[in-house]
């Protein structure tokens, strides 16, 4: 991962305009802010920035409107953003306010209209990357979660103004650089979900560059049942068969060690505590259960194999989590990699929304060494791909 201009390398910012790039794309409902994670990542940016004398211009997205609509608009989420700051923030709207940019002060901050109103944004116009740029004397990308999209607010203004990584993205590409960039190794990685098909690339690219490999979730009965294990009613994309086979062969050559479950959770229905619920062998699954958790000895010996390592990746849950008792192994593990992270002898990363809220669910997310809020960034950093944000800052 090459290296990038950050805070640190500003000189005066005082009278400046610094146009930054943040996630303002927060969940709503009923019109207060559901969850304002994103909004609390920019606040080391922003303040400093602030404090140091730069007007503070911040663009985002939200939602994904088809053209401009109150529904979509930033000033819904100015007001709520500001009681997050503790500061005043202004809005100012592209189409009637644009006047306000000019007369925006020293340490003023204010909160641009959706950068998805313009059909350029999304397709990296020059035409709408010079409007941006002409507004900020210098530029701020503080949105690892947007980074993989080559958007005008996101990778082509760092091409107009000075560009440097914000606080967040500054700690996000540091983490990402410990945890698969340049590891203490061994590595192990936790991929888990639903299906293999949604990361196939994810597994390909992580088969030659860690450890071990950990395969939860529904995706571990593809590789199961690949390997002519009956899943029975499990989820499973039988048709992915060979495709398994390859990146099983493909780890086997790069040295990297595929933990599949031999014990698992199953039952006849998919419901909270059922009934049928019992603990088995993977072959021992009956024609009419499905697979829904990891079981307890494969969850110990997992545990057993992160002790071994001593950088682990996570992206994904090992069962059905969200259904109790189904989050038992997510559980088990994501506090045996918490407790390993306390005591000094793991750096762990995670990402993705799923595996956010099962830590979260688990009560260990602030013990992991770096949780990223961010989806489909992580999960193409995971791939192995350049994210045309960050390599817009790279030096």
């Amino acid at each position: 991962m090459t290296s990038f201009k950050t805070l640190d390398d500003l000189g005066d910012v005082h009278g400046k305009r610094a146009l930054v790039r943040v996630d303002l794309n927060v969940p709503m409902a009923d019109g207060k802010v559901t969850d304002d994670t994103r909004m609390r990542a920019t606040l080391p940016t922003v303040t400093e920035l602030a404090d140091k004398g730069a007007a503070v211009l911040l663009l985002s997205h939200f939602g994904r409107p088809k053209a401009p609509s109150p529904d979509f608009s930033l000033s819904l989420v100015t007001r709520p953003y500001e009681q997050v700051l503790g500061r005043e923030v202004r809005f100012v709207d592209w189409e009637v306010d644009l006047e306000n940019v000019a007369g925006l002060r020293p340490g003023d901050i204010a909160i641009l209209e959706n950068t998805r109103f313009f059909g350029g944004e999304e397709t990296n116009d020059p035409d709408v990357v010079d409007r941006f740029a002409r507004l900020g004397d210098l530029y701020v990308n503080d949105a690892f979660s947007a980074a993989h999209r080559a958007h005008a607010s996101t990778e082509g203004l760092a091409h107009r103004l000075p560009a440097y990584a914000g606080r967040a993205m500054e700690a996000e590409l540091k983490a990402l650089r410990r945890a698969l960039g340049e590891p203490a190794r061994p590595v192990a990685a936790v991929v888990g979900g639903a299906k293999v098909s949604s990361k196939l690339d994810v597994l390909r690219n992580l088969v030659g560059r860690v450890d071990h490999l950990i395969i939860g979730g529904g995706m571990a009965n593809t590789f199961l049942a690949a390997r002519g294990v009956d899943v029975g009613k499990s989820l499973c994309e039988h048709e992915l068969a060979a495709t398994a086979l390859a990146i099983l062969d493909a780890a086997e050559s790069a040295g990297c060690t595929v933990h599949l479950p031999y014990d698992v959770v199953v039952a006849k229905q998919f419901a909270a505590n059922p009934p049928s619920l019992r603990t088995c062998n993977v072959h021992e699954v009956a024609a009419d259960e499905m697979i829904l958790d990891i079981g307890p000895a494969a969850v110990e010996a997992l545990g057993d194999a992160i002790k071994t390592c001593r950088t682990l990746v996570w992206n994904g849950p090992l069962g059905a989590f969200e259904t109790p008792p189904f989050d038992s192994a997510t559980v088990a593990l994501a506090r045996t990699a918490a407790a390993l992270t306390q005591s000094g002898a793991l750096v762990s990363v995670a990402g993705g929304g799923d595996t956010v809220a099962a830590l979260n669910h688990a009560g260990v997310a602030a013990d992991f060494s770096f949780v990223s809020t961010a989806g489909g960034a992580f999960l193409e950093w995971m791939e192995g791909k350049e994210l045309p944000g960050v390599k817009a800052l790279s030096l």
